[in-house]
């Protein structure tokens, strides 16, 4: 887990850390770093942190031909309280790919692999880690993304490879006011474990702190609503807290 030198990365409205695209001076290579702190951790409508906050940061190298790597963390407090291993705190993600226009439209697309690390242990708990593709397309402020998963075992879930995700999102600045608005809504289909399945949909507003002054630049603000239509029944960890249910969560990201 980074620590929180600023503030939460904003993960973006698909779900995967943003990366620069072009070094300054120009060249080839770039990367990039966020760190940062939300309220509550949330991934596809679901806590993973029980409603508790999360210190979160990641590192990305992007080359101008499309190719990025990256990694990002969090602390996570589902392992042990939802999934119950023995111990565990901690999401890892290595995630790579290429992206980048179609052609001369405002077209985008992004194609590439992740893997999720929840390491601790275990003892006779399903594995967590997970393993998905996903290709997405986008379109000046509309997103596409789906995501397949190609483990057998699919965040804690058994014999769930073919699992899948759609997601599709806005993100629309609000004219010259430092404003972006956004809104989201996905599906969550697991394999051989349909009880699990559910949508979820979030709207959110983010304020870019740097229209404040250079001091500031690289810093984000925002606040979500978020909702889920899970069953509590399968989705409720081992302290009675509902997974999916709605709230409301604030954030602050710093990015250089």
């Amino acid at each position: 887990m980074k620590k929180l030198a600023h503030a939460l990365i904003l993960t973006g409205l698909l779900g995967v850390p943003t990366l620069a695209a072009a070094a300054e001076d120009g060249g080839p290579h770039s990367l990039s770093a966020n760190v940062g702190f939300t309220s509550n951790y949330l991934f596809r409508g679901i806590s993973q942190t029980g409603g508790d906050p999360a210190i979160q940061g990641g590192l990305d190298y992007a080359h101008s031909s499309g190719f990025y790597l990256g990694t990002w963390g969090s602390n996570v407090g589902w392992i042990e309280d939802y999934q119950l291993y023995d111990s565990g705190n901690l999401e890892l993600d290595l995630y790579g790919g290429f992206r980048g226009n179609i052609g001369a439209s405002d077209f985008t697309f992004d194609v590439g692999a992740i893997q999720y690390f929840y390491p601790g242990e275990r003892a006779g708990a399903v594995d967590a880690d997970t393993t998905e593709l996903y290709a997405a397309l986008g379109w000046k402020w509309l997103s596409l993304k789906y995501s397949y998963a190609v483990s057998d075992e699919v965040f804690g879930f058994a014999d769930a490879d073919g699992s899948n995700y759609l997601d599709v999102s806005v993100n629309v600045p609000l004219g010259e006011t430092g404003l972006t608005a956004g809104a989201h809504w996905g599906t969550f289909n697991f394999e051989n474990n349909g009880a699990q399945d559910y949508d979820d949909w979030k709207v959110s507003l983010a304020y870019d702190m740097g229209r404040l002054g250079d001091v500031a630049s690289g810093v984000t603000v925002g606040v979500m609503y978020t909702d889920t239509d899970a069953d509590s029944a399968v989705w409720t960890d081992a302290n009675g807290e509902f997974l999916g249910k709605d709230t409301t969560t604030v954030w602050i990201s710093k990015t250089f």
